[in-house]
């Protein structure tokens, strides 16, 4: 079997998770994070949505990571998300750090909102 090494152009993936962290190149997130081509910061969850809703004009699509189990979201980050004109998809956080990986590896529009495990 070839193995071939993947080039992030622009951004950086996530390089590991685990109990309450991210891990995205030399950088340690505790908690929640939002990541993107722009930056990579702490998220503090359905209360904040301001970090997403900066992404509007850079992303066509946001992994919202909902911890260890998927979860409803919140009524109401739901209603602002949605009236900014935002997409998101809700899957775990370990299957949206995976899936954020591929799709900036394939140089999509693409952003990460994730509760850490």
């Amino acid at each position: 079997m070839k193995l071939s090494s993947v080039i992030f152009e622009g951004v950086r993936p996530v390089d590991s998770y685990g109990p309450g962290f991210f891990r995205i190149g030399d950088q340690v997130i505790e908690g929640g994070l939002v990541t993107s081509v722009k930056a990579t910061h702490k998220w503090q969850g359905y209360d904040d949505p301001q970090p997403l809703l900066e992404l509007a004009d850079t992303v066509d699509v946001i992994l919202l990571g909902t911890g260890s189990i998927v979860t409803a979201v919140p009524e109401e980050f739901r209603r602002v998300i949605e009236e900014a004109s935002l997409r998101f998809d809700v899957m775990t956080s370990p299957s949206a750090a995976r899936t954020y990986n591929v799709l900036v590896a394939e140089g999509r529009r693409v952003a990460l909102a994730a509760i850490a495990i």
